[in-house]
């Protein structure tokens, strides 16, 4: 920190303080190239490219989303002509959602967002560094089951 109002050093040597701290840093870079709907958006059209057609329940609990939030999303996706939603053939009672190619457009306008935002975040470390932070992060986060949300 420059402002000389530096955090206790018993605080800046724990890897999860520091962790937090970058997530903070890099949560506001993303909210000021992208509106909060842009981000939820990116978070569903992502889950359906990678895992194909899923019920809306589905998508709330792998995305730890509330199902109203995830309702009003899908609802305006759809509208926006981004998604598909249709019958379950095997359950009628529920929802399968998929991405359809504008969809997918979309999701690539939004990654390029994203990917600035992480240039930016990560704009003291080389290439390999970055590849390292990751792979490292990844791997402690294996380590650990997701808590609900």
């Amino acid at each position: 920190m420059s402002d000389g109002l530096e955090p206790p050093a018993r605080l800046r040597v724990l890897t999860s303080w520091q962790a937090s701290q970058l997530s903070k840093i890099g949560a506001r870079m993303i909210a000021r190239r992208m509106p909060l709907s842009a981000r939820s958006d990116f978070a569903v059209l992502a889950t359906l490219e990678e895992y194909g057609p899923v019920s809306q329940a589905d998508l709330g609990r792998r995305l730890g989303m509330d199902r109203n939030d995830v309702n009003g999303i899908v609802t305006r996706l759809q509208a926006a002509g981004h998604i598909d939603r249709q019958a379950d053939p095997d359950d009628r009672r529920r929802n399968l959602v998929t991405i359809n190619p504008s969809g997918t457009r979309r999701l690539e306008q939004i990654q390029l967002t994203a990917d600035e935002a992480q240039a930016e975040l990560l704009s003291a470390l080389d290439a390999n560094e970055r590849r390292q932070l990751h792979a490292l992060l990844a791997k402690a986060l294996e380590t650990h089951k997701p808590e609900p949300a």
